[in-house]
C-alpha cells in the first residue's frame, strides 16, 4: 500500500522534476553559449586589433620616411610678432590668465592663427576678466577670442616648428608634429661635472623647476634620478677633435714571409674623431638613457594646468634628447632664465630678449650683445649654452586605425639641407 502511494507521489511530481532538469539544462547551455560567443567575440576583437595595428604601424612607418625626406626641404623661419603677446609665460597661465592676456592686447576675431593685421588699440577692461572663457559674455566674452591662438616663434603654437599636419595613409589617420628641441631646457645640463659651474648648474636647475611648478619633493626626486644617470655616463658641453693612433697588423707578401715570420709587423694609423661626431654619439646615448626607466617621465608629464585652450606640464619644456644649447629666439622665459644663470643677470636679460624678439629676431649672439651691451660680460659667460638658430628637432608621428594606435618619435639634427637621424622611439 505504501509502495503504491509512493508511486502516485512520484507520478504527480514527475512533471516538476522534468521541468527542473530542463531549466538546469537550459541554464547550462545558455552559459556555455555565452562563454563560447564571448570567446569568439574576443578572438575577433583581437584579430581585428592586430589588423588595425598593422595598418596603423604601416601608416606610421610610411609617415616617418615621408617626414625625414621632407625635412631636407623645410627651412624653419622665425616670424615677427610685434603686435602680439609673447608665448613665454603661457606655462604659468590658467584659463582666466590666458584670456586676460588676450584682453590686455585687445585681440578680437580679426586675429587668427595665421597672423594679425591690426595693432592693439585701447586696453580691454580688466574688470571683465571673470567673463572670459567658455560661457563668458560681454565685450570680453569667449566669442571674441575663439579664433585667437597665441603664436609661437615660427607661427605655429609653441614648440611646433610648423602647424601639425594630418592626412590619410590607407585606412590610418596620420598626424605629424615637429618640435624645436633647442627651445627646451637641456636636461643634460644637470649632469655637467665641473666644479667651476656647479653653483650655476644647481641654480639654473632649481630656477627652471620652480617656475615649471615642480614642488620640492619632485625636484629632489628628479635630482636623485639624474644622479643615477650620471653614474652611467658623464655629460659634456664642450668637445674638441680627438686624435687617436691605431695599430693595424700588416699581412706580409709571399716573398717576404720567410724574412718576417719571426717578427710580426704592424702599421700605425692616425684617426681623428671630430667634435660633431662626439656630439652626435653623446646625443644618441642620452636620448636612450633619458627615455629609460631611470627617469620618471610620468611624474614630469602630470598636468600642472588643464585649461580650455591648452594643457601644461613640466615635461613639455624639458629637452629629453641630449640637446646642449638653448635658442634665445624660441625659448620661453623659465628656459631663458635657466640658461643665463651661467652668466648672471638672468631675469633682466630674459625680459629684454622677450620684448625685443617680438619684432626682430636675433641673428647672432653678437647682435644680442649689441642690444644689451650692459650685460655683454654676462652674455659672454653663457656663449656655449645659447644659440640663435635651432638645429635640433624631434618629429612626433601618430597613426590611428580603428581602435589601434602606433607612434614614433625621432630626434634629428638639421644643418642646412643635411638631416641626421639621432635616435628613435616607437610606441
Amino acid at each position: 500500500m505504501n509502495k503504491s502511494r509512493n508511486n502516485r507521489i512520484i507520478s504527480r511530481n514527475r512533471p516538476g522534476i522534468v521541468l527542473l532538469v530542463t531549466v538546469v539544462l537550459l541554464v547550462v547551455l545558455a552559459t556555455l553559449g555565452y562563454i563560447l560567443s564571448s570567446r569568439v567575440a574576443a578572438q575577433r576583437h583581437r584579430n581585428q586589433y592586430i589588423i588595425d595595428y598593422s595598418k596603423a604601424r604601416y601608416g606610421c612607418d610610411s609617415a616617418v620616411r615621408y617626414a625625414i625626406a621632407t625635412l631636407e626641404d623645410i627651412d624653419p623661419q622665425l616670424v615677427s610678432r610685434p603686435n602680439e603677446p609673447d608665448f613665454s609665460d603661457l606655462f604659468a597661465l590658467d584659463d582666466i590668465g590666458y584670456y586676460g592676456l588676450l584682453a590686455q592686447w585687445n585681440l578680437g576675431p580679426q586675429f587668427t592663427a595665421s597672423g594679425a593685421d591690426k595693432a592693439p588699440s585701447d586696453m580691454a577692461d580688466l574688470d571683465d576678466v571673470d567673463k572670459l572663457g567658455p560661457g563668458g559674455s560681454g565685450k570680453a566674452g569667449f566669442d571674441s577670442f575663439d579664433a585667437m591662438s597665441i603664436r609661437g616663434p615660427y607661427g605655429a603654437p609653441w614648440p611646433f616648428v610648423t602647424e601639425p599636419a594630418e592626412f590619410e595613409i590607407g585606412s590610418a589617420t596620420v598626424r605629424i608634429e615637429i618640435e624645436d628641441e633647442n627651445a627646451k631646457y637641456p636636461l643634460g645640463w644637470v649632469l655637467l661635472d665641473d666644479i667651476k659651474i656647479k653653483r650655476e648648474v644647481d641654480a639654473g636647475f632649481v630656477t627652471f623647476c620652480e617656475m615649471a611648478r615642480l614642488d620640492a619633493g619632485q625636484i629632489e626626486a628628479l635630482r636623485e634620478q639624474l644622479a643615477e644617470v650620471g653614474k652611467i655616463k658623464p655629460f659634456k658641453q664642450e668637445f674638441k677633435p680627438i686624435r687617436t693612433t691605431v695599430k693595424t697588423p700588416v699581412t706580409p707578401t709571399t716573398s717576404s714571409k720567410s724574412r718576417t715570420s719571426r717578427t710580426p709587423r704592424s702599421r700605425s694609423l692616425t684617426k681623428t674623431i671630430s667634435a660633431s661626431q662626439q656630439v652626435s654619439e653623446q646625443t644618441g646615448h642620452f636620448a636612450k638613457i633619458f627615455h629609460s626607466s631611470l627617469i620618471d617621465t610620468e611624474a614630469l608629464a602630470r598636468p600642472t594646468i588643464v585649461a580650455e585652450s591648452r594643457k601644461e606640464s613640466p615635461l613639455k619644456y624639458i629637452g629629453m634628447w641630449g640637446s646642449r644649447m638653448v635658442n634665445i629666439n624660441t625659448a620661453p622665459r623659465h628656459v631663458l632664465e635657466a640658461a643665463f644663470v651661467f652668466g648672471g643677470n638672468q631675469v633682466e636679460i630674459a625680459e629684454a630678449i622677450i620684448q625685443l624678439r617680438r619684432e626682430n629676431v636675433f641673428g647672432t649672439i653678437d647682435e644680442l650683445k649689441d642690444e644689451l651691451f650692459r650685460f655683454s660680460d654676462s652674455i659672454d659667460k653663457c656663449a656655449q649654452y645659447i644659440t640663435t638658430t635651432s638645429r635640433f628637432f624631434t618629429v612626433r608621428i601618430t597613426a590611428v586605425s580603428g581602435a589601434a594606435r602606433a607612434s614614433s618619435i625621432i630626434a634629428i639634427t638639421k644643418d642646412g639641407d643635411t638631416v641626421e637621424r639621432i635616435a628613435a622611439i616607437n610606441g
